[in-house]
């Protein structure tokens, strides 16, 4: 029986990393077994690619460019980890995804939808999520809630209009498939955050 892939999504700030941890907590009080990733990395091979997409310095990287490099750090943790974990039941959590590449590149970068789907046949073929937890809370709010924009972080660096592009494309892709995407006001407390995603995946019955 293949296991449930759960993967979470969100704009730069919204605290999805936060709710991660807090989900593993949960999980680990509960004695439910999981296995947690994220993208880009994942693996040996990913992390690389995700340096190289992330660094500050590589200012000239050309958005066909970043969308590849994306994709072959997916194929990469696919086969590697979430294939194998999945093939025999577990539960794999992802701190980012398809969806990512869909709102990132494919709206805010202006490459389309198509074209990122077309790179990424591979994973949207053989691995979509069971549900995808999104995370809703606009970039202005967000930003401000981490303190600011990290420097060294190239997407982080790419301007409020691109970002608001991507909370835009979430809130698309919300709409294009709400039987896959869970979506959770993020406006709140981290605590009443953490219950409405507690809450969600109970009555989807993934944990």
């Amino acid at each position: 029986m293949r296991g449930k892939f759960i993967t979470f999504e969100g704009c730069e700030g919204v605290g999805k990393s936060r709710q991660i941890k807090m989900l593993e907590e949960y999980l680990a009080v509960n004695n439910k077994q999981y296995y947690l990733t994220r993208e880009p990395g994942g693996t040996p091979v990913s992390e690389q690619i995700r340096g190289v997409i992330l660094d500050g310095k590589n200012t000239t990287m050309t958005d066909e460019c970043e969308a590849l490099l994306y994709a072959a750090a997916r194929v990469q943790l696919l086969k590697e980890n979430v294939k194998p974990r999945l093939d025999r039941g577990e539960l794999v959590l992802c701190d980012r995804y398809i969806d990512s590449s869909l709102a990132y590149q494919g709206y805010a970068r202006g490459l389309g939808v198509d074209f990122v789907e077309k790179i990424n046949d591979y994973a949207i073929r053989n691995f979509m999520p069971d549900y995808t937890v999104f995370l809703k809370l606009p970039p202005e709010i967000a930003f401000k809630r981490k303190g600011g924009v990290d420097k060294n972080d190239r997407l982080e660096l790419s301007g409020m209009e691109f970002h608001n592009k991507v909370y835009e494309g979430y809130l698309d892709l919300a709409k294009r498939y709400p039987e896959r995407f869970i979506v959770i006001d993020a406006s709140g407390e981290r605590e009443e955050t953490h219950k409405k995603i507690i809450n969600a995946l109970k009555e989807k019955g993934v944990i």
